[in-house]
């Protein structure tokens, strides 16, 4: 009973990986559905031949390539989910979340929403007891990071019979032109192309001693983020600017 209860179920996610000579394995995420099949480089599975099976099985598909299949980690998620702006990748938010310190329970504020990878962590992050409020400026950022959560509380529901956080209000609306008066933020984080804008809207809400983060992709925007702050004379210090590299090693033997 208890192998039948973790086996892989219609509605969820399953993530196939192909294991290839000398090089990074191919991941390949699809939404199990009776009836559908599996198409990669490797050949056709049925997803009916998925169903029913309990995740960390290598499957043959038509072309008798070797598939091994299980549940994806969130982090596979959301480089393999659709996207259309240029997520936050994993360590960059591994970076920020440590940087937040966030709590379960915490009101975190982040903006924009983009694809939803962000939102995402931040949902396990505060648990069920906390609340992310994610603006979005852009109606098709703001459908695509919607979709992408729903799909992953649905797939989470089904596999793991236990439901995903629903704690994630998404709101499309310029954040300059927001009321956060009745809001109190333990954080706030803001991946946005003029993340100084929003600074003087966010920071009367956010506690004192609470953590701003800003996500940005170069070091002159850094800068014009800096200058507004000593400009506008915002009661924010910044603490540390880093980089996060991460690189991939692959061991083979002599």
């Amino acid at each position: 009973v208890g192998a039948r209860a973790w086996a892989f179920h219609a509605g969820e996610l399953a993530l196939a990986e192909v294991h290839r000579k000398y090089k990074t394995p191919l991941k390949l995420l699809c939404r199990l559905a009776v009836g559908s099949v599996l198409a990669g480089p490797g050949g056709l599975l049925p997803h009916d031949n998925i169903i029913g099976q309990v995740p960390g099985q290598v499957l043959s598909t038509s072309a008798r390539a070797r598939l091994l299949l299980r549940r994806p980690s969130l982090e596979e998620y959301v480089l393999l989910m659709p996207r259309g702006p240029t997520i936050a990748y994993p360590k960059d938010v591994s970076a920020l979340m440590m940087m937040m310190d966030i709590h379960p329970g915490d009101t975190v504020l982040e903006t924009g929403s983009g694809s939803g990878a962000l939102s995402l962590f931040l949902s396990r992050a505060v648990g069920p007891t906390g609340r992310v409020l994610s603006y979005e400026v852009r109606d098709d950022h703001h459908n695509l990071a919607k979709k992408n959560y729903r799909q992953w509380r649905a797939s989470w529901a089904i596999g793991h019979r236990e439901e995903w956080p629903d704690n994630v209000e998404f709101i499309l609306k310029d954040i300059s032109a927001a009321d956060m008066n009745s809001v109190t933020l333990d954080a706030v984080v803001l991946d946005m192309l003029s993340p100084q804008c929003a600074l003087p809207v966010v920071q009367p809400s956010l506690k004192l001693g609470g953590v701003c983060a800003v996500y940005l992709a170069n070091i002159t925007q850094v800068i014009d983020l800096l200058d507004r702050v000593r400009t506008c004379r915002l009661p924010f210090v910044c603490e540390k600017i880093i980089e996060v590299t991460h690189r991939n090693w692959m061991v083979l033997p002599a």
